[in-house]
């Protein structure tokens, strides 16, 4: 066999990794001509291009280095709207009845909902809101949506609680967004430990 028929391993590794780079590049270029956003700027086959030794031998290169994303930002900002007026669409929603008219209201912005005799009054910034229900039947109907009872005439919105605090007597001072405070009693104090999911160094909490 001739010298010109044993082909150097080394120029056959070479000779792979052009032709892959030339493929690769006219790829890219086919993408640019028909307007498609580059995702990234380096992706793996460029990795291990840049790992081949100087003698020209191949080695293994680090794949599991994630391509750098450049992203539009006006595009960005556009699915973030997008997924706002969704999240908004989706959100729950109570439907009452006063003077007259039928209001829609997002249950998030509900802060509590308090007893006032026959009636109950939806704690909604600005305002409030009176409907004639007992709160019995608006605790069973909120319990799903993340409401919880903490009084014989309260119900608080979970999200809404932004401190507790534990009182000798036994019970707890709750106070929701916007300063609002309210008493949790020992019936109801059992309640407390849905406001978290997670409770770090607080085991006898709520108990």
């Amino acid at each position: 066999m001739s010298t010109r028929e044993i082909q150097d391993p080394k120029a056959i590794a070479r000779g792979m990794f052009v032709q892959r780079a030339a493929h690769a590049n006219t790829d890219v270029s086919a993408s640019a001509l028909r307007g498609d956003t580059i995702p990234s700027i380096k992706s793996r086959r460029d990795y291990a291009l840049e790992s081949t030794a100087e003698n020209g031998l191949y080695e293994p290169a680090d794949t599991s280095l994630l391509p750098i994303i450049r992203v539009d930002a006006a595009n960005l900002m556009r699915v973030l709207r997008q997924l706002e007026v969704i999240a908004k669409r989706q959100a729950p929603r109570i439907a009452f009845k006063t003077k007259g008219s039928i209001l829609f209201l997002d249950l998030a912005e509900i802060l509590a909902v308090q007893a006032e005799g026959n009636y109950v009054s939806l704690r909604h910034r600005p305002n409030p809101y009176l409907v004639r229900e007992s709160l019995s039947s608006m605790a069973k109907k909120l319990k799903p949506y993340g409401f919880i009872r903490i009084h014989r005439s309260v119900v608080v919105n979970i999200s809404a609680v932004e401190e507790i605090q534990p009182l000798p007597t036994g019970e707890y001072r709750l106070r929701v967004k916007g300063g609002k405070e309210y008493l949790v009693t020992r019936t109801y104090k059992h309640n407390l430990r849905d406001l978290a999911q997670l409770w770090v160094g607080s085991e006898r909490l709520c108990g």
